[in-house]
């Protein structure tokens, strides 16, 4: 299968890494690729320049958002950054349109100027915009109305995600909601592929504000078992 994958940071890898595994044919976006393979200094996260991890996983092709999305036969992976998540995907909505669209964006606002900040290892805690009564999922869906959107994977780190089985033997929970029960089904049958067997359908698009508002409790869990552990969660019933 041909799938893009939007997005050149750490949790993006993970992906592009595990679907080229899987043997699928994987097409990469990045806003100019020409720079992002300029880069030799790893990014705000401390994540390696791309053009390293190019070298390291031959037959992985990098082009611009739009055509990374055209290249897709059905699938495409959002990792852009969810600040500018929904100006870089209304950009190519021609080429969204009729797929499915994993979205697994966090609507963080950085070094938020705010009266009660919430102090993390590395400064302030990033804030959720929108929050509440809107999500970044909602917000995706209303700019990209002929694209199935479908919300999964925000509440884990990507290299969980496409690892399941390595917290717990895989006994946790993966959370999935949109509009579309088809498109649904298409990212529970990925999730599948990577291991995933307890994933649990939340409804509509709107559930993207629970999933999304969760990135702050799993930061506090985090914080709790010390900053880099990973784990999961499983819903009990």
């Amino acid at each position: 299968m041909k799938i893009a994958v939007l997005g050149t940071g750490g949790g993006a890898r993970c992906h592009i890494a595990k679907l080229a595994g899987l043997g699928h044919e994987v097409h990469v976006g990045t806003r100019d690729p020409e720079a992002t393979l300029a880069r030799t200094e790893p990014d705000m996260m401390g994540t390696p320049p791309f053009k390293d991890f190019l070298a390291e996983h031959p037959g992985i092709t990098l082009h611009t958002f739009g055509e990374a999305a055209a290249a897709s036969d059905g699938l495409v992976i959002n990792g852009i950054d969810g600040h500018n998540a929904v100006a870089a995907l209304s950009a190519i909505a021609g080429r969204l349109a009729g797929k499915t669209l994993a979205d697994y964006a966090v609507p963080y606002i950085y070094n938020p100027d705010i009266e009660r900040p919430w102090p993390t290892p590395w400064g302030v805690n990033p804030i959720l915009d929108p929050c509440d009564s809107d999500s970044l999922g909602e917000q995706i869906q209303r700019a990209l109305p002929a694209t199935k959107v479908v919300k999964a994977f925000v509440t884990q780190e990507q290299a969980t995600v496409v690892d399941p089985k390595s917290i717990g033997g895989g006994d946790h929970t993966m959370f999935v909601a949109g509009e579309d029960s088809g498109a649904k089904q298409q990212v529970t049958d990925l999730l599948t592929s990577y291991g995933w067997s307890d994933v649990l359908d939340l409804g509509g698009i709107v559930a993207a504000r629970g999933m999304e508002m969760y990135a702050h409790m799993h930061g506090a869990i985090g914080f709790a078992l010390g900053f880099g552990t990973h784990f999961g969660i499983k819903v009990v019933r």
